[in-house]
């Protein structure tokens, strides 16, 4: 089958969301896909197996662009950001606008007729290339939209949802995107079911399909000296966001290293990511334990995947709450290095269900006690016998692999074109 993908960006070193995106292709590649490939990244993206991987350009002559760029100038010299309301009054941004008019110029090169479907792949709540496409009608018939959050953040389960300005435009937006696209891919059978109780025209078109494993070298890629490679590493790699409350699994961590002489001189807690509102609360526990380490800046990605690669125990922190319908980009490192997770979440939550009930290494993210038990366990499991998990004897290997992908979207493909020919 032949799939034109329209990615918003694929700079992996950008953003979590577009590592995510890159895997997503790569499986579509190792599964037999013909697939071109547009991307707005704006930086040029090679990809292994894909023989037309075209950069779209910036539509500088539109008349957003110099509206965006005129705001730009506007806000450095009044220091007063304009955002707010040009949202509250429209729905989006000059520079949303500009971007998804710049992504349809440039698909608009390809003929509907050469493929069996196009697919738009987004991040968090960019969608300028659903966006692009929903102005494309004789592409609709083929078009499955990739859903990675819920839509608008007023839909997003406690302690995330806000209203955002213009959220009835975005919401306009989103149901215009459930009525057009053929299928809705998800990464989560939650957030799938989840969407659906907001938006009706969704029922019927969820296509669940995790994040898919990284497939990018980490060959010459020399770990951090700060990180202890012969220890009991416990990771935490990736945005805290602002519910993500890294508190709890410090606290359990560093009264286990008071507790216990030996567990203080073999283990570490090392956060990578980029700065967050925990930043205070982070030092603070640093200055008081000097087996926590942070890393605020943001890390090449190869050098990110190597220090997974070498770490003990993946921590998968998720928001407290009543349930977390998303399925963290995390999990999938961890099956790809063959790693034991350390999942902090909500009784209620996708990592939970595809780890099974049963999962031993699992806690919620405010209760300190059991954190600090599983840790414990965790770390006399490796003292005494390692903890590589070999995935490949799981079923969690065949869920996130190509072929699982290929069997959904073979099946969906193919469902859409019987329908649009009978």
């Amino acid at each position: 089958m032949k799939l034109l993908i329209v990615a918003d960006t694929l700079d992996v070193n950008a953003s979590s969301g577009a590592k995510g995106r890159l895997a997503f292709i790569n499986s579509l590649v190792q599964s037999g896909y013909h697939c071109t490939v547009y991307h707005y990244s704006r930086i040029p993206v090679l990809i292994n197996g894909v023989k037309k991987c075209v950069e779209i350009p910036e539509a500088k002559a539109s008349l957003y662009y110099w509206l965006a760029k005129t705001q730009v100038l506007l806000q450095r010299v009044l220091k007063t950001n304009f955002n707010h309301w040009i949202e509250h009054k429209r729905g989006f941004s000059f520079t949303h606008t500009y971007d998804w008019k710049s992504i349809q110029k440039a698909i608009k090169h390809e003929n509907p007729q050469d493929y069996d479907a196009i697919l738009a792949l987004s991040y968090a709540s960019s969608f300028r290339s659903h966006r692009a496409i929903l102005d494309l009608p004789d592409w609709h018939k083929k078009f499955i939209a990739y859903v990675h959050d819920p839509y608008p953040m007023h839909s997003y389960p406690r302690p995330y949802d806000w209203v955002e300005p213009g959220h009835q435009f975005k919401r306009n937006f989103f149901v215009a995107i459930t009525r057009s696209a053929q299928h809705l891919i998800y990464p989560s059978k939650l957030l799938a079911q989840w969407m659906e109780s907001y938006y009706h025209d969704a029922h019927g078109k969820a296509l669940v399909i995790p994040h898919q494993l990284p497939v990018q070298s980490i060959e010459n890629t020399t770990v951090p000296a700060w990180v202890a490679i012969n220890k009991f590493i416990i990771l935490h790699a990736g945005s805290l966001m602002s519910a993500r409350n890294p508190t709890y699994i410090c606290e359990a961590f560093q009264e286990l290293c008071k507790e216990n002489k030996e567990f203080k001189e073999q283990a570490q807690l090392v956060f990578i990511g980029s700065d967050s509102v925990f930043n205070d609360t982070l030092n603070t526990y640093k200055n008081s334990c000097k087996q926590i380490v942070i890393q605020p800046d943001r890390l090449p990605f190869k050098e990110t995947l190597a220090i997974q690669g070498i770490a003990t125990v993946h921590v998968i922190l998720e928001a407290v709450g009543s349930i977390s319908p998303f399925l963290p980009g995390k999990i999938a490192h961890a099956i790809h290095a063959q790693k034991h997770m350390l999942l902090l979440g909500p009784y209620y939550s996708e990592a939970r269900r595809i780890l099974g009930k049963n999962y031993p290494f699992y806690s919620e993210i405010n209760d300190v006690d059991n954190i600090k038990s599983k840790l414990y366990e965790m770390y006399l499991q490796w003292k005494s016998h390692g903890m590589d998990f070999k995935y490949s004897d799981h079923r969690l290997n065949d869920y996130f692999s190509p072929s699982y992908l290929k069997k959904q979207l073979d099946t969906a493909i193919d469902a859409t074109h019987h329908n649009t020919t009978s």
